[in-house]
């Protein structure tokens, strides 16, 4: 029988160590500012960007949102972006993805200066994140490792095998686990024989975006299974990439959808603001 991860329980505690950080830094006349931008009115994201108001209060930071209207001009957004860059209580800039289809997501990310990049998708920052010397990782592979620290589990040794090679998760956990010292795969839909590459893995990470995905014949006998995936399955009913119920007996560890990845990444997004405003303010 497998124990569960609980990510609820984790993400509090890391908004807990951020929050004891933040009054340090309130008592020397610093509060760490964040920025949110939305476009349009996306019912999924807005429901993202109340929870990131809603984790910034519990900390202590300052906030602001900037609900844009959908027909936003690249210029005008753009504008905006250039306008943050420049403030001094702005330490990170986060513009909730996707966009509407007319806006250039790349151009916008391209344009936040990385040192307030706090989603850690520049182009400057996935570079550092390559060569192991970075300021902030991504939120949700950020997560994923705090998850994994949370079960004692020495990642040092272990073969890890990364289902999907998005840009958000998939490329950038391969190296968080890569610099931890795991022996790393990373796999994807051209896989030839995914599910005995999945089951050779100690630790494996489900980022594929697809209900159910991964079954018990891919998940090695005592395996750490972090899942990644926040799906509909046929009845509307939220789920994961995993099979939780048929691979639950399986595993020495897993995470629940919801309840496991997901708080993480908001917590993450918190440490990478607190992060940001440390740097700006000469205080690492």
């Amino acid at each position: 029988m497998s124990q569960i991860i609980d990510g609820k329980l984790v993400s509090r505690q890391v908004k807990e160590r951020v929050a004891g950080e933040v009054s340090q830094l309130k008592e020397k006349g610093v509060t760490p500012g964040l920025a949110v931008i939305i476009v349009g009115e996306d019912p999924a994201s807005q429901v993202y960007v109340r929870n990131k108001e809603k984790a910034c209060e519990e900390v202590g930071f300052y906030s602001e949102k900037f609900a844009l209207p959908a027909d936003t001009t690249q210029e005008e957004l753009n504008a905006l972006i250039m306008e943050l860059n420049e403030r001094k209580d702005i330490n990170g800039i986060l513009c909730q993805l996707p966009l509407p289809k007319h806006l250039d997501d790349k151009e916008v990310i391209n344009l936040i200066d990385p040192i307030k990049d706090v989603d850690a998708f520049h182009p400057v920052n996935v570079g550092a994140i390559m060569i192991g010397d970075y300021n902030f990782l991504p939120c949700t592979p950020a997560g994923v490792m705090e998850l994994i620290h949370s079960t004692g589990v020495d990642v040092a040794g272990k073969k890890a095998v990364v289902i999907g090679r998005s840009n958000i998760v998939g490329k950038p956990m391969a190296m968080l686990l890569l610099h931890e010292n795991a022996t790393v795969e990373i796999a994807h839909s051209k896989t030839v024989d995914l599910s005995s590459v999945a089951s050779s893995a100690d630790i494996l990470v489900a980022a594929v975006g697809r209900a159910r995905f991964v079954t018990p014949d891919m998940v090695k006998d005592g395996a750490v299974v972090i899942d990644v995936g926040m799906n509909r399955d046929e009845n509307g009913k939220l789920c994961g990439d995993v099979d939780y119920e048929a691979v639950k007996e399986k595993c020495s560890y897993i995470t629940p959808v919801p309840g496991g990845v997901g708080p993480m990444t908001i917590a993450m997004l918190m440490q990478n603001t607190l992060t940001a405003a440390k740097i700006q303010n000469d205080m690492m």
